[in-house]
């Protein structure tokens, strides 16, 4: 049990377990480089090395929001060997170059699949990549979406699987700690998203305070059965 309740982690810890990692593969180095300029939507560093952890030993993933391929990459190099991604993204441009890196980094193409649609559109039309059953899910695109993927995920989740969902803090907005301009609709649809998931009984969630705010979300099964 954690003693002293004045104490959180800060840069200092941060730098000491950086410390302790793997070196950053040169791939999710020049990712990160690219995605810098235009300010590109990628998880952060601390979030990545989550994902990978959380991947080891799931072997059918399902990702939706690819952008540069950054968390894919992560999830890929976590996964087994055998393991697969379908990642979804309607940009062709970016998830080039994604494929780009994820090559340079020695993952097969076979590994990867990209559906080339928006999320909600490929769901909808019962794209075969997306039948599942997938073992983790992981959400990052257009955030006041974000109950409606989670909706359209549970009935291709595998037993046991985990939906994880990145940005739900909103850089301090979502709990007030900074104010949200009166047009951000995504702001309340992520609080909202927050709450709805950890009411569903079928779902043991919690948030990490890590990053953007990652919220877990095991799948425990229809009605919270075991």
């Amino acid at each position: 049990m954690k003693n002293d309740h004045d104490w959180l982690p800060g840069a200092r810890e941060a730098r000491w377990i950086e410390g302790l990692t793997m070196p950053l593969l040169p791939a999710l180095e020049a990712i990160e480089t690219a995605a810098a300029p235009g300010a590109i939507p990628i998880v952060d560093r601390d979030s990545g090395r989550v994902l990978a952890a959380l991947a080891a030993g799931r072997r059918r993933i399902v990702e939706i929001g690819t952008a540069y391929g950054y968390s894919t990459l992560w999830m890929a190099l976590g996964q087994p060997a055998d393991g697969t991604i379908v990642t979804i993204d309607p940009d062709r441009e970016r998830t080039d170059l994604a494929r780009g890196w994820w090559r340079e980094a020695g993952i097969a193409d076979e590994r990867i699949t990209i559906v080339t649609a928006r999320a909600l559109d490929a769901f909808a039309a019962a794209d075969p990549a997306l039948a599942g059953p997938f073992d983790l899910a992981f959400i990052d695109a257009l955030k006041p979406e974000y109950q409606a993927y989670f909706d359209a995920l549970v009935p291709r989740l595998a037993p046991g699987a985990l939906v994880v969902a990145d940005n739900v803090l909103w850089s301090g907005r979502v709990s007030g700690t900074r104010p949200a301009a009166p047009d951000d609709a995504s702001t309340s649809a992520l609080r909202d998203f927050s709450a709805a998931v950890h009411a569903d009984p079928r779902f043991a969630a919690s948030i990490l305070p890590l990053g953007d705010g990652l919220l877990l979300a095991a799948w425990r099964g229809p009605a919270g059965a075991g």
